[in-house]
């Protein structure tokens, strides 16, 4: 169970981070105002059209639906602290007689989790560069105990777009996984797409398989203990192109660890912070590559909880 008093200790801590930060540095105003405007809060997101919805849907040929969102319990792997734990309550069970004429019985659930933890996407509110978070916006502006007051994960709206899986286990050639700490940039993105045949463009979500996720039931504490991932390069070149998000079938989306011991996570940092581009985590990619689907309609409505900086998901891909 979350350990409600550190929690509040957590609460604090950010809180009084997020009242002494300093002056903004020159480095950090290079990022923004975002390129969608000083009061921009939805990012990337702004590329999601109703024409390319139309377009999408255009790729739905089989009517075949794949679940990307794998199931979360308490088993499921998870960075850190972060844990899962679900209690079922029956409201009329053998010692407790049913109600009325029909006699009904029912269950009720509570649910004590993170919800950065299985399938999720990354609201901005969750990542920033020296508590300055999307557009510039202070830890101040945005912190509170009771969950953050500005990207909050509510407020993301339903993404229904082009969805493209790069298979990169193929392209670096190897059997069934990249190991950790491969990193994936521009060079390989690039590669791999084109011998897909396929050309990622403006309001995409793009999806990377390295077939890693295979470990997060084999062998979890392997697959929590690394990762292959996109790197700076792959990162800045993705957000270049005008995605609209970015995921992988790994738990954090970076190479772990990486290349440059100094950096910590910095394609979060890139696409959330700098660019407003959302990062999906823990996507199952297995069955979309042994069918060999390339592109798909991709459709996700993240769950309304309000001021969640992150959200457990489940997207959806039709073909």
């Amino acid at each position: 169970m979350i350990d409600c008093r550190s929690l509040r200790n957590l609460a604090l801590v950010t809180l009084l981070l997020a009242t002494v930060a300093g002056p903004v540095s020159a480095d950090e105003a290079d990022w923004y105002p975002s390129r969608y405007g000083a009061d921009d809060r939805l990012g990337a997101l702004n590329t999601l059209t109703a024409e390319g919805v139309i377009r999408a849907s255009q790729l739905v040929t089989r009517g075949k639906t794949y679940a990307l969102g794998g199931v979360t319990g308490a088993a499921t792997p998870a960075y850190g602290h972060r844990n899962f734990s679900l209690v079922m309550y029956p409201h009329a069970d053998e010692a407790i007689p049913p109600m009325g004429n029909m006699r009904a019985t029912s269950n009720d659930d509570y649910l004590a989790t993170w919800l950065g933890i299985g399938t999720q996407i990354d609201g901005f509110a969750h990542f920033g560069i020296d508590h300055r978070y999307y557009n510039g916006v202070s830890a101040a502006e945005l912190f509170s105990p009771t969950g953050a007051l500005v990207y909050g994960t509510h407020d993301i709206p339903p993404i229904v777009t082009r969805g493209v899986v790069l298979d990169m286990v193929k392209h670096f050639g190897v059997e069934a996984m990249l190991d950790a700490g491969v990193a994936i940039n521009s060079p390989e993105i690039k590669a791999a797409a084109k011998a897909q045949g396929v050309t990622i463009g403006e309001g995409d979500v793009v999806i990377l398989h390295t077939g890693w996720q295979a470990l997060a039931a084999t062998d979890p504490q392997r697959f929590m203990s690394g990762e292959p991932g996109l790197d700076v390069d792959g990162a800045e070149y993705l957000a270049g192109l005008g995605v609209a998000a970015v995921g992988a079938d790994t738990w954090g989306l970076d190479a772990v660890p990486n290349p440059d011991p100094d950096l910590v996570f910095p394609s979060h940092s890139i696409l959330l912070a700098k660019h407003g581009v959302h990062i999906l985590e823990n996507i199952q990619t297995a069955e979309l590559i042994a069918d060999g689907v390339d592109e798909f309609l991709f459709v996700l409505g993240v769950p309304r909880f309000e001021g969640a900086v992150q959200m457990v998901i489940n997207p959806i891909a039709i073909r």
